[in-house]
């Protein structure tokens, strides 16, 4: 039998029982629906949380802090010994000073976040308003909304206001006893910027605008390495002279871990649908096979194989469920939009920001449809078995 006659012969199904047909496509594209849905929303959930805390470039770096003991200090002598570490491209500190927040006649107490304008890049620190300081020369200000909170403003309204510092700072004395020194700064520093973070008052600025403070040691440094090769080498090195180390991308390679199986288990809870679904799908093939007895009797008497009757329901069972998965696609890409729309009315009714809670790579498209096309194939695995088997004098008799 030609391959054109065997497909003209599947397809009949379309025209014959085009109700039943449809129905048994879509209880496919639900099943399918249910699996893209799910794991698009894991893949989502994913991507949401990975971009918020991270970039290219702090993926490549190593977080340097003091150590444990209070003889190991972040000082400059000690920042540029790391930076002459082979493999170590560029460094960025950072020094957390206690302070109050000047803003019109409203204070506030918390911390100023005095850094490198690279520490943002390095450390994948993004503005969720606004932008980040735009240079070390500059006496930009980005705060957090905690602190917004405290001056009773919106994120637009403190874009552009501006802001006074004074500084906490401490020193050993000559009896060799720690003091704190005020250092009221004269500055005004404009908000350009807000950083997410509902639960610390702290304000970054620009570490070169304090430099007359003269600050001695730092409370982080970001270490930048030229690739991921050389990244334990320098992570061990740096361990050394007695830091602590840690990188972003340990906690990016447990998250994905954490996220793997999490999109696991929202397969397995889509899986069963598609289990129900394919149910549906073989219990159509076998009604099929059913109503086509005395039919294929009739091939079989003027010569059609059964390999023939084989390809015909194999054809019929894979078509169903290629546009099954089809469907399906469309069903789980439709019901992520419905979704997420409605989850962004309640997010900015709420006060939050709109986020895109789905995500779905194009391999997993291609594959999705490829999968239900295999379980199509496979659900018509028994009944073609069977319709091959018949004998053409019992098929021909059959009622």
């Amino acid at each position: 039998m030609k391959f054109s006659d065997a497909l003209t012969l599947s397809t009949r199904m379309f025209k014959n029982r085009p109700m039943r047909t449809f129905l048994t496509i879509l209880g496919v594209s639900v099943g399918i629906g249910t699996v893209l849905f799910l794991v698009s929303l894991g893949y989502g959930l994913q991507k949401v949380i990975l971009e918020r805390i991270t970039t290219a470039d702090s993926l490549l770096s190593l977080d340097v802090s003091p150590g444990v003991s209070s003889l190991v200090e972040l000082t400059q002598d000690n920042v540029d010994k790391i930076a002459k570490i082979d493999g170590v491209v560029e460094t960025s500190r950072l020094a957390n000073i206690s302070s109050q927040i000047n803003l019109g006649d409203k204070t506030a107490n918390g911390a100023v976040m005095a850094a490198d304008q690279s520490f943002f890049r390095l450390n994948g620190v993004n503005a969720s308003y606004g932008k980040i300081i735009s240079s070390d020369d500059s006496l930009d200000a980005v705060i957090s909304t905690a602190a917004l909170k405290l001056f009773d403003l919106s994120q637009a309204d403190a874009i552009g206001k501006q802001i006074q510092l004074t500084l906490y700072t401490t020193s050993i004395n000559s009896e060799g006893f720690e003091e704190v020194k005020i250092v009221k700064r004269d500055d005004n520093y404009t908000i350009v910027g807000i950083t997410e973070d509902e639960n610390s008052v702290y304000v970054y600025v620009p570490l070169k605008s304090i430099a007359d403070v003269n600050i001695s040691k730092f409370d982080q440094l970001k270490a930048k390495i030229v690739n991921n090769s050389v990244m334990e080498s320098v992570r061990t090195q740096i361990i050394a002279q007695g830091f602590l180390v840690s990188s972003l991308s340990d906690t990016i390679d447990q998250a994905n871990k954490i996220f793997q199986v999490i999109q696991i288990i929202l397969f397995s809870f889509g899986f069963i649908a598609l289990l129900v679904s394919a149910i549906g799908m073989f219990n159509t093939m076998t009604i099929s096979l059913l109503e086509k007895t005395n039919e294929i009797g009739i091939m079989r008497s003027l010569g059609i194989t059964g390999k023939d009757i084989r390809a015909i329901f194999f054809m019929e069972s894979g078509i169903m469920g290629f546009l099954g998965g089809f469907g399906g696609v469309a069903v789980g890409y439709f019901a992520g939009v419905v979704v997420n729309f409605g989850f962004n009315i309640l997010a900015r009714n709420l006060g939050g920001k709109a986020l895109a809670l789905f995500y779905t790579p194009s391999i997993f498209i291609f594959f999705i449809i490829f999968f239900s096309t295999i379980v199509g194939l496979l659900t018509g695995i028994f009944p073609s078995y069977r319709a091959s088997k018949l004998n053409p004098l019992d098929a021909l008799r059959y009622k």
